[in-house]
Parts: structure tokens; C-alpha cells; sequence
């Protein structure tokens, strides 16, 4: 099993900051990728911004410019700079990873959310 445990959510004024972290442990043998989503109320889960392991990164046109994702991949943390913030930012932001527990298993694993709220 992994494990993820995500922190830093809050609420900051609009045109703040905050920086979400999210740390992987458990039976880790390597992490293919790891990410935000973000959820408000009343509507679907949708991605925030991913990176693999390769440096590749995804992220929602929203968030382009004002949000940086990094990683540390020796502690398997990943992080998401929040710059800027927007009343429309506020939900709940989930960290997700595609983890390798075994070189052929391969699962998906979700924190348990943390909410972001900015006020206007």
C-alpha cells in the first residue's frame, strides 16, 4: 500500500499565495508520476497540474503562469506553488500519483484532500 499526505491547504485573501506539499511513502518501488486535482463544490474533479518523473508536465490552462509543480524525487514529495490566487481556485486539492509498488504492479493512490479557500 501507499500512502500520501498532503498539507498547506488554508485560506489566504485573493492575489495571495500558498504552496500545497504532498509526500508518498509505503511500498514505493518507483513513481511514474504525481499531481494536483482540484474538486469545488458542485462540480467534477479536474486536474490542476502533473509531473512525471521524466520532467514532463501537464496543467490546466487556469493555473498556467500562476501555479508551479515540482518534485523531489529522493523524498517523494511533490509540490504545488500557488501564486496569485483566484476566489475560482477555491476547492479541495487531492494529491495523486501513478505509482510502481513492483516493477509489473502499477496503481493509482489518492490523499485525502486539502481545501484551499480564497476569499475575496
Amino acid at each position: 500500500q501507499v500512502q500520501l499526505v498532503e498539507s498547506g491547504g488554508g485560506l489566504v485573501q485573493a492575489g495571495g499565495f500558498l504552496r500545497l506539499s504532498c509526500a508518498a511513502s509505503g511500498s514505493i518501488f518507483s513513481i511514474k508520476a504525481m499531481g494536483w486535482y482540484r474538486q469545488a463544490p458542485g462540480e467534477q474533479r479536474e486536474l490542476v497540474a502533473q509531473l512525471t518523473t521524466s520532467g514532463r508536465i501537464n496543467a490546466a490552462d487556469s493555473v498556467k503562469g500562476r501555479f508551479t509543480i515540482s518534485r523531489d524525487n529522493v523524498k517523494n514529495t511533490v509540490y504545488l506553488q500557488m501564486n496569485s490566487l483566484k476566489p475560482e481556485d477555491t476547492a479541495v486539492y487531492y494529491c495523486a500519483a501513478d505509482v510502481y509498488s513492483t516493477p509489473w504492479q502499477r496503481n493509482d493512490y489518492w490523499g485525502q484532500g486539502t481545501r484551499v479557500t480564497v476569499s475575496s
